[in-house]
């Protein structure tokens, strides 16, 4: 097949439509699978190393105390990065010293949107205990997503009955106009019989790179796409047994390379270049997997070595070793929130702390001298990385 021809049967097509009074092209993408195929063979050097780079990821998280003290983490770090590709400028350390009441001098609606992440996120993963990936828990996550803050007027947990644009002041002048409402609805049921077909024989991240293209081109809500088709990429992945733990975000990568991202949504769409945006995917899931791998590792590392110190300091070592266990998994934390976690009375809780501070691996964060909270230092530089507002 020529690429011409391949370009017509692969791109989508514009239709007419009327928004806010002025006649503008609608997109319409082609239905997945593409056609003619995927060139996996073209593919295959990148797509091992992918895989190669989540098998790594899977067993790592083994070695780390909690099952889910990464996952806890990691769950956050991908809520601040999502969100501040969409313009918010929270930080990691501005979401746990929230989620630790101890939040001071934030936007409390960048604050409260990544929160509400947090909260859509860790829905859609138990949810899929029980429901399959679909439009209804898309809706649903939707829902928690926009729960409050500056998306709640924009209907959560509704598909548009409106059109939408990316870009510009109105659908005129959009760099980008997706699917009507009409043609949405048809689009949206043949996107989620994508999800659960097996004859295209397609391997499931190849499918899950397809699928955040079509989502983020049909644009079926007011608001909190972006966010959502980032994070379907994890929730497919984990439906299909691809990865064991919801431990793979792609939003570092995409902050990272996002002209570059954009470039490519838009050449599959106009000319059908799936092949390209395939192999940046898969070098994304690569990069990122290799990446929350080297973290782990040094987070490992971290622990053990924060232990050997307190092991040092002579007849306070019990306390010390209990808020130093604490603070792994609440890096941000009071005395009230330590005497909870530790099960200690107040003094011990405090005298540790002393001795936690005088090794330097937490400091206190809030110049206070009531209601002091403590910051968890080297192992949130680790969190952190990336995670600078754009």
């Amino acid at each position: 097949m020529s690429d011409n021809a391949a370009k017509e049967t692969r791109a989508g097509r514009y239709r007419e439509t009327v928004a806010g009074g002025e006649t503008v092209k609608a997109f319409i993408p082609a239905d997945l699978p593409p056609q003619p195929p995927v060139n996996i063979m073209g593919l295959l050097e990148r797509f091992a190393r992918a895989q190669s780079a989540i098998g790594r990821l899977d067993g790592i998280t083994t070695l780390l105390p909690g099952d889910d003290l990464f996952l806890y983490m990691y769950v956050r770090k991908e809520a601040v990065l999502s969100s501040q590709i969409e313009g918010t400028q929270s930080t990691l350390n501005d979401l746990l010293r929230y989620e630790s009441e101890a939040s001071a001098g934030q936007p409390i609606d960048d604050i409260r949107e990544v929160s509400n992440y947090v909260d859509a996120m860790l829905y859609g993963l138990e949810r899929l205990k029980t429901l399959p990936l679909s439009l209804r828990l898309m809706r649903e996550m939707h829902a928690k997503l926009l729960d409050s803050g500056r998306g709640a007027s924009k209907n959560p947990g509704e598909f548009r009955t409106s059109q939408n644009w990316i870009g510009g002041t109105r659908p005129g002048n959009a760099l980008f106009v997706p699917p009507a409402p009409d043609d949405m609805l048809g689009c949206l049921d043949r996107f989620e019989r994508f999800i659960h077909e097996d004859a295209s024989g397609l391997p499931a991240l190849i499918k899950a790179g397809l699928l955040h293209v079509q989502f983020e081109t049909i644009h079926p809500f007011l608001d909190g796409n972006g966010r959502l088709g980032r994070l379907l990429v994890t929730l497919f992945l984990c439906m299909e047994g691809e990865i064991q733990r919801p431990l793979l975000y792609l939003s570092l990568y995409l902050k990272t390379h996002r002209a570059r991202y954009y470039e490519l949504l838009q050449d599959v769409r106009e000319n059908g270049l799936w092949e390209e945006w395939l192999a940046f995917f898969l070098e994304g899931v690569a990069d990122t997997a290799n990446q929350a791998f080297d973290a782990a590792n040094r987070i490992v590392r971290l622990f053990e070595t924060d232990r050997d110190m307190i092991r040092t300091v002579g007849d306070r070592v019990g306390s010390a070793l209990r808020v130093h266990e604490a603070m792994q998994r609440l890096p941000f934390a009071n005395t009230k929130q330590l005497v909870a976690a530790t099960g200690l009375t107040a003094p011990p809780v405090n005298d540790a702390l002393k001795v936690l501070e005088k090794l330097e691996i937490v400091s206190e964060v809030t110049g206070r001298q009531r209601g002091r909270v403590y910051r968890y230092d080297a192992f949130m530089d680790i969190l952190s990385e990336g995670t600078t507002p754009l």
